[in-house]
């Protein structure tokens, strides 16, 4: 790959706090690009699927504890060396400090399994999203695409789609519903807002 090649590839930085099935999801969906890549995925936990699924996949996997993150510049000087286009949030449950969003204005976007502004903040992940839209006996749920601020879930909206919900459904079936969601749309919204940002 030549110089000016090289420099017309967009970067991806993912961060993921879990199993990784939407980071391995990402990657696998770019790997066919040939101008966005997963550059490197981070986590924060050291039991995380996620860092095996990047490993697996021949990204660079990085994990990082509460002082890095939050004590110290340590991520946000990693962040700066990769110099990615867009930071994605994949199930990654710490709130972001403000020195990393400074240093990357609309350049982090997460995704949240509802429809925000209902059903964020902290607190509010994974299943207990699911059993909480389920308890509210809500007839819809889905994804929201947002950009990252300083507080949780409560940055612009990018993107949603929504799902119904059937009285039958359980938080089990709704996130499996969710989850389809999120891996046919999340990649799309990820390319989009890299190729809004030329």
């Amino acid at each position: 790959m030549s110089d000016k090649e090289s420099t017309n590839t967009k970067k991806i930085v993912i961060f993921a706090s879990g199993s990784g099935t939407n980071a391995e999801n990402i990657i696998k969906y770019f790997q066919k690009s040939k101008n966005i890549q997963v550059a490197a995925v981070l986590s924060n936990r050291r039991s995380a699927g996620v860092l095996k699924r990047a490993h697996d996949l021949n990204v660079k996997a990085l994990l990082f504890d509460k002082e890095a993150f939050y004590g110290t510049n340590d991520v946000l000087n990693i962040l700066k060396d990769i110099d990615p286009d867009l930071i994605v949030l994949a199930g990654f449950l710490w709130l972001f400090p403000s020195n990393i969003i400074h240093e990357f204005p609309d350049k982090i976007i997460n995704i949240h399994p509802a429809l925000l502004p209902k059903y964020g903040g902290k607190g509010m992940y994974g299943s207990k999203v699911h059993e909480t839209v389920i308890a509210e006996k809500e007839v819809k749920s889905g994804i929201t695409i947002h950009y990252v601020n300083e507080k949780y879930d409560e940055g612009n909206t990018i993107f949603q789609a929504s799902v119904h919900i059937e009285n039958h459904d359980t938080a089990e079936s709704l996130a499996e519903k969710i989850h389809e969601l999120e891996y046919k749309h999340f990649p799309e919204i990820i390319q989009q807002v890299l190729e809004e940002s030329n």
